[in-house]
């Protein structure tokens, strides 16, 4: 792909940017604390994160995405027989606010800031994303959060937003627009049936036969304009 007209880069933030796997299975133990002998392994985790956060957010939109986690968690434990109570519930939901980012994010981010705008569009709340960006370190150019949007990505509205933000902001058409994504569900897919260029960052390695974690399989499978491992291989590829 030539990427010569690219402007702008968008970006998801959890998965792409923060590593929210390891975030979430470590936001379990205390719901494994008080419940001796839950067993609840981390690929069990995820895939019941994956199921239960689509569910939740595709019953109502209008959701926080901290009520979602809130409703998340306790979905899940009543679904593995395991006690809760709201204030373990609150503070999974809270556990955003530590979830690491990835190793490479930071450096990668400052280096294709040197050349393109950069924007988030992700499918938390505005104070969740927030105490991220903090942890990132990096200025983002405009920030598109579900809670503006009224609606959680796949959701192809957040997409058209997206669209309008790049050209009122940036003065810049769909044509000079890359969406960057590890969600093949959430993201790639919405914004390639959009004709949004996109680049899959694989950190699941799903096309070698990885685990598919907190993220959903979508059917039929999309094909992004260009594949990385990591974003420091986006960076190093178009900078």
């Amino acid at each position: 792909m030539d990427t010569g007209h690219i402007k702008v880069l968008s970006f998801d933030c959890y998965g792409t940017l923060i590593d929210w796997e390891r975030g979430i299975i470590d936001a379990f133990a205390p719901l494994r604390r008080h419940n001796p002998g839950l067993e609840l392994s981390g690929a069990a985790a995820l895939s019941l994160f994956a199921a239960h956060e689509h569910a939740v957010q595709a019953a109502d939109p209008a959701l926080s995405y901290e009520q979602v986690l809130i409703a998340v968690h306790r979905r899940i434990a009543a679904e593995l027989g395991a006690a809760t109570y709201p204030g373990l519930d609150q503070a999974f939901a809270g556990s955003i606010r530590n979830w690491p980012p990835f190793a490479d994010t930071t450096a990668a981010l400052k280096r294709l800031k040197r050349r393109y705008r950069l924007l988030i569009l992700s499918n938390v709340d505005n104070a969740g994303i927030a105490a991220s960006i903090a942890r990132l370190g990096v200025d983002f150019d405009a920030v598109l959060t579900a809670e503006d949007i009224g609606a959680y990505k796949p959701d192809r509205r957040n997409f058209e937003v997206l669209l309008q933000e790049v050209q009122e902001r940036f003065g810049v058409g769909r044509d000079g627009l890359l969406h960057v994504a590890q969600s093949l569900f959430h993201d790639i897919a919405p914004a390639s049936a959009l004709r949004i260029a996109t680049a899959w960052i694989d950190r699941q390695h799903q096309r070698h036969g990885g685990h598919w974690g907190a993220t959903p399989k979508p059917d039929p499978l999309p094909e992004p304009d260009m594949v990385f491992d990591d974003l420091a291989g986006l960076a190093g590829k178009i900078t």
